[in-house]
């Protein structure tokens, strides 16, 4: 019955990202503040990389995150010699500060972001976890959702982030400039 619950959720919000509004593809974003674990506030430009940043919305409560740390690490540090650094951003009112920093630091080789209120990932449109956005050095969104194409890793045939990295990196269009993510749905704040 558990499974049943998990996968309706998983497909709930999978619908939820669907429809979503927010930031188009090939729209800018604009620079955001927001105070992080470590207790200093950052903004998108003081973090981005010299040829872009991944605005990555994540969960210390969600298994499909959990499912995708090792993964999402591997990318991170894949392209973060390349100038592409990643921003965890927690948008969950249901997970206080010491949750989302014990998590981020045991599991995330990154800066991670708290999102009060919700504000950027509805400015953004972002509705699950983990849900990327990644945006080049003049902070033009390129790719928008999915990181793969397989929630196990198990039989992944589609790296849609690593592609939209390497077609930008070599100076060509990011051909799948948006893939629906799938995951939990952020716990907004006044909808617990």
């Amino acid at each position: 019955m558990r499974k049943l619950t998990v996968f309706l959720a998983a497909i709930f919000a999978f619908a939820v990202a669907a429809n979503a509004q927010g930031i188009a593809v090939g729209a800018t974003m604009e620079d955001f503040s927001l105070a992080g674990t470590d207790g200093k506030t950052h903004s998108l430009n003081s973090l981005k990389g010299e040829k872009g940043a991944v605005v990555m919305f994540l969960s210390a409560q969600c298994p499909v995150v959990k499912g995708y740390i090792e993964r999402i690490n591997a990318v991170a540090a894949d392209y973060k010699s390349k100038g592409i650094t990643f921003i965890g951003i927690n948008s969950n009112a249901t997970e206080d500060f010491a949750w989302v920093k014990s998590d981020g630091d045991q599991n995330f080789k990154f800066p991670m972001l708290i999102d009060k209120g919700n504000k950027l990932a509805d400015k953004l449109g972002a509705t699950v976890t983990p849900e990327a956005y990644y945006v080049d050095a003049k902070n033009t969104l390129l790719y928008h959702g999915a990181i793969d194409n397989d929630r196990s890793g198990k039989a992944i045939t589609d790296q849609y982030l690593r592609a939209a990295f390497d077609q930008s990196l070599a100076g060509q269009k990011v051909v799948n400039t948006r893939k629906n993510a799938f995951g939990c749905t952020i716990k907004k704040a006044g909808a617990q």
